[in-house]
């Protein structure tokens, strides 16, 4: 498995007001660079020289900060705003109206000690924060909270406010720089996928298209003999089981079409692809798509099916937000008569790391009984590990020129189901409420999940950044 490259670089704001012990704010400095650098984050801060303490107070300062960040504006993915003390309001929303990043913020105040509230050591941050924030209220500049309205930085609870937030401004900058593969055209009986490019070309997402012919006849110029076949042979063999009676002639064609995916895929500097997954594949080119997709997922490059394009998209964010491979799953079968369970399943493209176990690859079963098996080879086929997931979904609505969304967690299970293809047992408190919201709002019947919980990323991410309307499930 490729692994996603998770580096984030903040922005560093240390806040001071007069009236307090202006070494407070030098201690914390060396506290939070201590700490971003143990925790691997990047950041980019003014010199201890070039302010007071290296903190901000004044108006001077704040023009210094501000022309820092803009000096630096292709490398900050966020803004940590550190209140040491009471804080300066107006240094602190003055930096950032005028370097004007328009990244995510995250403001922390520092706790006081019972036994250090004289005039020398008492912080009174707890106070300052409600300052700060009602000035970045004014500013109309979102901003994201602590867990605690007031921790220590060398706290636990702080490090896990770090990599939350970490993963937000992963997930807000790589959504609104994506660029999404639609390599083919839509299956003419899946109206459902419909989208609109317009809509999400306003949050910054690029949906480049190409003709499934011109995949075709990309994998149609490797030679059997090519060491970049050979090598794609080899990844295959190593992924997962094919059975015996797969011929290897069905092999090598998925592999050449898997390099002339992935060649495409780099030179248009796409992050994720949805793919014309039926009948085309099977009737002009003789085997599925779904090894080259799971595989590309794996590499931390998700792909939907039958061109879901915002299916797409909600893999991709899922993708930043958890920094593990998604899968691309059906909303699929009702599980015995246990109202909070289901099945979801599809053909399937799971990424190997999704699944939790060795996949079989092998031939297609429901398209394969229509399209031919010797047609259909390239299914990833296995029971998805039990484990803590969240699920994603974001769509275009026409009807209101918006992109909507909704996201919550659950679980893969245990629990057994003898059906064919990528199957996963799913328990989601409350599944008929959610079931409900989706039907009455016209979603798809599609869904994105990765393993673990992520969904309050998301939420802070999509909703508060980058203004999609969002339904949070709950029970």
């Amino acid at each position: 498995m490729k692994v996603m490259d998770k580096t984030v670089c903040f922005g560093c704001i240390v806040g001071t007001r007069g009236f307090f012990n202006p070494v407070l704010a030098g201690g914390a400095r060396k506290e939070l660079l201590a700490l971003l650098d143990e925790l691997g984050i990047e950041y980019v801060i003014g010199s201890e020289e070039a302010t007071p303490h290296g903190a901000v107070e004044t108006l001077e300062h704040a023009r210094i900060y501000a022309d820092l960040f803009r000096a630096n504006a292709d490398k900050i993915d966020g803004i940590l705003v550190i209140l040491p003390n009471f804080g300066d309001e107006l240094g602190v929303v003055q930096t950032l109206d005028m370097a004007k990043l328009d990244v995510p913020v995250m403001v922390q105040a520092c706790n006081d000690e019972l036994d250090k509230v004289d005039v020398h050591g008492r912080r009174d941050a707890f106070c300052g924060k409600i300052s700060v924030c009602n000035n970045l209220y004014q500013y109309n500049i979102p901003f994201t909270d602590t867990a605690l309205h007031t921790c220590d930085i060398t706290s636990q609870v702080f490090r896990e406010d770090l990599d939350r937030f970490a993963r937000v401004c992963r997930t807000v900058k790589g959504l609104t720089n994506a660029r999404i593969g639609a390599i083919g055209a839509r299956p003419a009986a899946f109206q459902t996928v419909r989208y609109s490019e317009k809509i999400l070309q306003g949050s910054g997402i690029t949906v480049v298209p190409v003709d499934l012919s011109e995949i075709f006849a990309a994998a149609g110029r490797f030679d059997n003999e090519a060491a970049q076949v050979k090598d794609k042979l080899s990844a295959i063999r190593a992924y997962g089981t094919i059975p015996s009676r797969i011929p290897d002639e069905q092999v090598v064609r998925q592999a050449k079409f898997s390099i002339a995916v992935e060649d495409w895929m780099a030179a248009n500097e796409c992050v994720a692809s949805a793919v014309q997954c039926w009948t085309s594949m099977q009737e002009n080119y003789g085997c599925a798509s779904c090894l080259t997709m799971s595989m590309m997922g794996e590499n931390s490059m998700p792909s939907a099916c039958e061109v879901d394009v915002t299916g797409a998209v909600s893999m991709y964010a899922l993708l930043l937000a958890s920094g593990t491979p998604p899968g691309f799953l059906d909303w699929n079968n009702n599980y015995a008569h246990e109202l909070d369970k289901c099945v979801n399943t599809h053909c399937s493209n799971f990424p190997s790391s999704f699944l939790g176990v060795t996949p079989e690859i092998a031939d297609l079963d429901v398209l394969g009984e229509t399209l031919g098996r010797e047609n259909s080879f390239g299914a990833v086929k296995g029971k998805v590990a039990s484990g803590p997931m969240t699920y994603f979904r974001i769509s275009t609505d026409d009807q209101w020129g918006c992109i909507k969304g909704y996201v919550g967690q659950g679980a893969f299970t245990d629990d057994p189901f003898d059906m064919d293809g990528g199957i996963a047992v799913c328990e989601v408190a409350g599944l008929r409420k959610l079931l409900g919201h989706i039907c009455q709002n016209g979603y798809e019947h599609h869904v994105a999940m990765t393993r673990g919980h992520v969904a309050d990323v998301l939420e802070e991410a999509v909703s508060k950044y980058l203004g999609w309307e969002l339904y949070h499930h709950h029970e």
